[in-house]
């Protein structure tokens, strides 16, 4: 079987697990996403934020494969993968949720997860065994037998999370998954994304408006506004520069 260690056996010691250089796209002359830079380490949690429009889940999407940059590069182990189809890029060790969830409501938590379990396999054994482990670690075994249409909002946004967790990958890029949730939801999720960096390994890029989460999570934060990096450093410093207390947070406490 292939693993996210053998997937990743090509990169260079000491290189950025993902390195997303001067990266650009317009659409229709409307550029969403301007020269922006970032970089990710193995076993870093990395946070991207900024305001409503402002080209992060564009920027997702340049990394997972849905859009190929106009100008740029993106390389992740080592790799090139700008422009690669979204299943190679998952294949690659990418696995990625979205802002909006909407789960397969006639089946069972179980199966939803397998959809992701089937990256790379037709064995359903195998397919169920990374399912089961994705849901196991976000605390959701109990409910495989549940249809998705029965569950709650915060537990919709697990399953997106166990769908992508199953495909096993290397990188977790999360959009949103905690937006909508009350604090002692969002404290959960933290607490599973930690458990899921610290114990199994997973790296993890997420995109986040709730700066509960951030603060409590992330090593690094960038931030984007009009489709370019203002700013980048640890949470602390990013919520002190003017630049992006002006651009996103407003003059008030992150909250």
């Amino acid at each position: 079987m292939t693993t996210p260690e053998t997937r990743g056996a090509g990169a260079q010691a000491g290189a950025p697990m993902l390195d997303v250089a001067a990266v650009s796209k317009s659409f229709r002359g409307l550029k969403a996403v301007a020269c922006a830079s970032l970089s990710v380490a193995r076993g870093e949690i990395v946070a991207l934020i900024g305001p409503n429009g402002a080209g992060k889940t564009t920027l997702f999407n340049l990394v997972a494969g849905a859009l190929s940059p106009d100008e740029g590069t993106i390389r992740f182990l080592g790799a090139d993968i700008a422009g690669e189809r979204p299943d190679r890029v998952c294949a690659a060790g990418i696995g990625r949720t979205f802002q909006i969830v909407k789960p397969f409501a006639d089946m069972t938590v179980l199966e939803n997860a397998m959809v992701g379990g089937f990256r790379g396999t037709s064995d359903r054994k195998l397919a169920r065994s990374r399912a089961e482990r994705a849901l196991r670690s976000l605390d959701m075994w109990l409910q495989r037998d549940r249809p998705a249409s029965a569950l709650t909002l915060p537990d919709r946004k697990r399953l997106e999370v166990a769908r992508a967790l199953a495909t096993e990958p290397t990188l977790l890029l999360l959009d949103e998954v905690m937006a909508g949730l009350r604090p002692t939801e969002t404290d959960q999720m933290v607490a599973a994304f930690r458990r899921l960096n610290a114990e199994h390994g997973v790296t993890i890029l997420l995109i986040e408006h709730v700066m509960r989460a951030v603060m409590a999570l992330a090593q690094r934060v960038y931030v984007l506004h009009h489709g370019e990096i203002i700013a980048s450093g640890t949470p602390q410093q990013v919520t002190s520069d003017p630049r992006v207390l002006e651009s996103y947070l407003g003059t008030g406490t992150p909250h």
